[in-house]
């Protein structure tokens, strides 16, 4: 890893302002309906979140049409920001990019958003072109894997991953139902890149080294989260099994994957978790019995930006190789998303 950025589009509010404007939007919503959406908001642990219009926009109805084309124009200004940063961040011309994973599942185009940022950053006509959408959550981690996988048979190369999520673009008015509730007051806009060198280049780069991955899709379980494309753009749907699922599944899948590298949870010092949600967060730390601390750049992620699905575990990767581990340290990075999917990635300093 040389280096990691992350952007967002300039409208930022603190999470209680989104909840009051957003608690007013839902069409036909009763009161019960409005302070619980307050409620739940109000105890995500987030304090700020980034949209892609300004807040007093939001309770105008847009078509499916009409947001996707909000998102096209947000989604290149954010992606071209965040990849412009970590390129100057890492030392690397933009000529010298072998090949662009890209990630979303909240807005879509063709050509897929990666064709413009090609020619808006300046990579070569011939890059490989790798865009990825509808891994939700999981997608940052999975983009990360599909960068190693490039690498290994091109040790001289360097690859780069952006994940640009505008998941306010889907804010669905006239859907009272929990689930949508729970992403409304959750969920927020950022991207984020990572530029990553080959083997043979391994001395330029200041971040961990990407040792192994695995993705894991869990069968018969795609009732668990997702989304829906309707007349009025994405719909999520979310079951409160999740956090459960993730206790019942996760420790065992983390577990067979470090035992097959000779490690153990107790071998980890640095943990990159995707901040799916507080529920999410507190089963993690029980079920890995994790040290104090061990998810405070989750937690923060979460605090400052709320859940910006795939471009998220991205973020809790920049603030960990900021204030990065000992040398030799061990490092795991997770997401989960819909599939049901687990996502694992060692990492070693």
């Amino acid at each position: 890893m040389a280096s990691v950025a992350v952007s967002a589009p300039p409208y930022r509010h603190r999470q209680r302002d989104i909840a009051a404007v957003f608690a007013g939007a839902f069409l036909a919503a009763d009161a019960v309906s409005r302070r619980r959406f307050t409620a739940i908001a109000a105890h995500t642990g987030i304090e700020y979140r980034n949209l892609s219009l300004p807040l007093t926009e939001y309770p105008q109805p847009r078509t499916f049409t009409e947001y996707n084309e909000i998102w096209v124009r947000t989604a290149r200004q954010v992606g071209r920001e965040a990849l412009t940063r970590a390129l100057e961040a890492a030392n690397v011309r933009p000529d010298e990019v072998g090949a662009i994973v890209t990630t979303t599942t909240t807005g879509v185009s063709v050509p897929s958003f990666d064709a413009e940022l090609i020619q808006g950053v300046g990579l070569p006509r011939h890059v490989a072109r790798m865009p990825m959408l509808g891994l939700g959550c999981a997608g940052g981690a999975a983009g990360l894997s599909r960068v190693y996988d490039y690498l290994r048979g091109r040790p001289d190369q360097v690859a780069v991953l952006v994940s640009v999520e505008l998941c306010s673009l889907n804010f669905q008015c006239a859907d009272t139902s929990v689930a949508n509730l729970v992403a409304t007051s959750l969920f927020g806009d950022a991207g984020a890149a990572a530029v990553v060198l080959g083997a043979h280049r391994a001395q330029e780069a200041s971040g961990p080294a990407l040792v192994a991955t695995r993705s894991r899709l869990h069968p018969e379980t795609e009732h668990l989260m997702g989304m829906r494309v309707g007349t009025n753009g994405f719909v999520v749907f979310l079951s409160p099994d999740v956090p459960d699922f993730v206790g019942k599944h996760l420790t065992g899948e983390i577990d067979g994957f470090l035992a097959g590298h000779g490690l153990t949870t107790k071998d980890i010092t640095a943990w990159i978790c995707h901040p799916g949600g507080p529920k999410v967060i507190q089963v993690l730390d029980r079920c890995l019995g994790l040290p104090p601390g061990a998810l405070a750049h989750t937690r923060a992620s979460l605090a400052e930006h709320g859940n910006i699905s795939s471009a998220s575990v991205l973020d809790v990767l920049h603030k960990t190789m900021a204030a990065p581990p000992a040398p030799g340290s061990h490092g795991l990075l997770l997401a989960l998303g819909p599939g049901f999917t687990s996502e694992l990635i060692l990492l070693n300093w």
